[in-house]
């Protein structure tokens, strides 16, 4: 499928990173407003420049646009690709004006085109293996969800001088103005939705915890607007499903992005969203492990920590096989270097959902991130965003169908999960005596 995107700046190096696993797609072009951006990826990409996003909608070899601009543009962009008779996939969120968002899946909806939102990594690995444990009951019926999102004080790490791989500079700015909530919330919000369903009710809190984050970059001279926007988020979510959640979101806390499903039996946690294919581990509740938790030796020692089954044993990820005609891995010391820091600090498969999105385009099929999905998605990160400190209950507006396990792990085999050790079911009578005070 033939794809022009729009918008090269930060996170557009980010996505051509992955363009070669789905070669389902073909880049035809690229817009920017901006010359010395186009001028940067043609160089570095040899891709085609558009003179502008009318070019684009005006080009009828490309069927599908990715927008990659800034949230502000969305609305426009979006509506205008849609009159062109393009296909759309947009990062996040599609836009933060509701009606906005209903209208424009309307529109999507009467010309016959699929439109579809990041984030898209509730396609990784990580998650279908977390689907699949849940759906085998690894940890009994689970309960409750604790969802981490503590981003760094990024405001103390000088990131106006963070760069892309083609000199994009980091939009610093208009992160600190739109807030870490709108930012950030969609990503482990996908998580919780493909999980659980869709959210009833939800309260929320939210605030701007560091007034002058602009100020304190180093930089002078540079106001923000608004100047309020959130840096902390918090928010009690009430599952049609019965499970209850509480997502954390800020960019002032010390970097912190576990989550974790307690469910009757045990625990399933990852301790971050930002690798596709990062751990999972599985701890069934024992007696043993309940209790040993308490001791600051145990907590602080992981050969004790796995000696009393505190925080589980890790579980084979359910790997998604690989596209058809995708290149073999690359080889060589660059090549260990890069798979070296993707393990340590993680890699997300951008173009997975404009990939996935492509072949439900070409093969008449449900799209991957379906509109009531992203619909849900989007309703839920503006609640969250407006909630401010007050902190009401909201009803949600929209509701979304839970999407179905996809088929490489549906139809993986039958998987074992962690059990209790012998040891710790030789010290259930042993503990249960020791709290006779």
């Amino acid at each position: 499928m033939k794809v022009a995107i729009l918008g090269c700046g930060y996170v557009f190096d980010l996505y051509m990173a992955t363009v070669p696993r789905h070669p389902i797609e073909e880049l035809t072009g690229v817009a920017d407003l901006r010359p010395e951006r186009t001028a940067a990826v043609a160089k570095a990409y040899g891709v085609k420049v558009y003179e502008d996003a009318e070019a684009v909608f005006a080009d009828p070899e490309v069927e599908l646009v990715i927008n990659l601009t800034s949230i502000d543009a969305h609305a426009d962009l979006i509506r205008r690709a849609l009159e062109a008779g393009k296909h759309v996939y947009t990062e996040k969120p599609v836009t933060e004006d509701p009606e906005d968002v209903q209208s424009l899946f309307a529109l999507a909806a009467a010309r016959g085109l699929q439109l579809s939102a990041a984030p898209c990594n509730i396609l990784s690995d990580m998650v279908a293996t977390m689907r699949r444990a849940v759906q085998d009951g690894a940890i009994g019926k689970p309960r409750l969800v604790y969802a981490e999102f503590d981003d760094n004080p990024v405001h103390l790490m000088r990131p106006q001088g963070w760069r892309s791989r083609t000199g994009a500079p980091w939009p610093w700015k208009d992160e600190f103005e739109h807030g870490c909530t709108v930012e950030h919330a969609g990503y482990y919000l996908t998580w919780l939705i493909a999980l659980f369903g869709p959210v009833a009710r939800v309260t929320a809190f939210s605030k701007a915890t560091v007034p002058d984050k602009a100020e304190l970059t180093g930089e002078t001279g540079v106001t923000l607007t608004p100047p309020d926007a959130a840096d902390f988020s918090v928010a009690c979510l009430d599952f049609e499903s019965g499970v209850t959640a509480r997502l954390t979101l800020s960019v002032v806390a010390p970097y912190d992005q576990r989550f974790r499903i307690i469910g009757d039996a045990g625990e399933l946690s990852t301790d971050t969203y930002r690798h596709f294919s990062n751990p999972i581990f599985v701890e069934p509740f024992t007696q043993l492990s309940l209790n040993a938790r308490k001791a600051r030796a145990v907590r602080s020692n992981g050969l004790l920590r796995r000696l009393f089954g505190v925080g589980g044993r890790r579980i084979a990820l359910i790997e998604r096989p690989p596209a058809p005609d995708a290149p073999p891995p690359p080889k060589g010391i660059k090549a260990w270097i890069n798979r070296a820091k993707k393990n340590q600090l993680g890699a997300q498969d951008k173009c997975l959902g404009p990939a996935l999105l492509a072949q439900a385009i070409r093969t008449g099929g449900p799209s991957p991130l379906p509109p009531d999905f992203v619909m849900h998605v989007n309703e839920l990160t503006m609640a969250l965003h407006r909630a401010g400190t007050e902190g009401r209950p909201i009803r949600l507006k929209t509701t979304c169908a839970l999407p179905p396990l996809e088929p490489f792990a549906a139809e993986a085999p039958a998987r074992r999960y962690p059990r209790p050790s012998t040891l710790s079911r030789l010290a259930d009578g042993l503990i249960a005596r020791l709290h006779r005070h």
